[in-house]
């Protein structure tokens, strides 16, 4: 029976070509133009998969983007009765700024689940917290932030001056950092990527332990995928800034919008796959010009086998 990771390896040349697209902007200041030339290559690379793909978030509505906008179909099966129906929620160039000014952290990444299996998130924010497998039950975005630095210091044995929590660096976060430096934590600030900021602090050789704070909401869906394969933690709650964000929410998803949403509630299946790929070096390495060719780096966690991989490519 086919499945969604039988499409993993169509899905990381989609991420390595929009990667490797970015990066001739990389530097250059002109985000757009990188963003633009990231999306429109992985929109060709989806023209040749053999599925009938779906565009579950994306680059907006139809209206406001020109490619994979949400809802858009993908792959070379459309109205094939045979053909895999899959959701997938893409950002072809996560921290936009990052690839403009050359900063750590910019990532091509996408996430996919069957059909219906990712939340439909719409584009407001969301509280988050994350963290690896061994925090796994010990924490919660309910409960407040001291005893969740109290949870990560006693689970992972370590002082409390050496627990480690990266946060957006956000004038939202002002009472959070009071909380974190209260405590007697370390406080790691990133200016964005909190999608590389949660699989670093899934990772036990990663930089962070734990991560904090509110970010985009369609990001935390695809960093639920990859946490799902990590056998991580991680939970979000939907956060609005105004009553249309409210009312675009609670068009998009049946039953309590203001509810607390476990990885497993993001992407309800384990047939699902996270791929991203480097443009600018961070937490995967960046887009390399070799001899012969231009090598990419990529990170690839099946989340029914648990399996995670770093996979290196050089396009010749």
């Amino acid at each position: 029976m086919a499945r969604v990771g039988d499409l993993v390896d169509h899905f990381r040349l989609a991420c390595e070509n929009a990667a490797i697209a970015s990066d001739a902007w990389r530097g250059k200041g002109d985000g757009k133009a990188a963003d633009g030339a990231a999306v429109e290559a992985m929109r060709a690379t989806f023209d040749q998969v053999p599925f009938d793909g779906r565009v579950a978030i994306g680059e907006g509505e139809r209206d406001e983007a020109p490619m994979l906008w949400i809802g858009e179909p993908l792959g070379n099966m459309q109205g094939n009765s045979d053909a895999l129906k899959v959701d997938i929620a893409v950002d072809p160039l996560e921290c936009t700024n990052n690839c403009a000014t050359n900063s750590p952290n910019s990532i091509a990444v996408l996430a996919a689940a069957p059909r219906g299996d990712l939340l439909h998130a719409p584009d407001c924010y969301m509280d988050k917290i994350a963290a690896g497998a061994d925090l796994a039950g010990e924490i919660s975005l309910d409960a407040e932030v001291a005893w969740n630095l109290e949870q990560v210091s006693s689970v992972l044995d370590k002082p409390m001056s050496e627990v480690r929590v990266v946060a957006l660096d956000r004038e939202r976060h002002a009472q959070l950092f009071s909380e974190v430096k209260e405590a007697g934590a370390q406080l790691h600030l990133m200016g964005d990527g909190d999608i590389s900021a949660a699989i670093w602090s899934a990772d036990p050789t990663g930089p962070y332990d734990l991560l904090l704070g509110i970010g985009a909401a369609p990001e935390g869906v695809i960093t639920a995928a990859a946490l799902r394969g990590l056998g991580g933690v991680f939970e979000g709650r939907l956060k609005y800034r105004s009553e249309e964000e409210r009312e675009r929410a609670s068009n998009m998803i049946e039953g309590d919008i203001d509810r607390l949403w476990r990885a497993e509630e993001l992407c309800r299946s384990t047939d699902s796959v996270f791929v991203a790929t480097g443009v600018c070096p961070g937490y995967l390495p960046g887009v390399e010009h070799v001899d012969g060719g231009i090598k990419t780096t990529s990170q690839v966690i099946d989340v029914v086998s648990g399996i995670s991989e770093r996979i290196e490519t050089v396009h010749r």
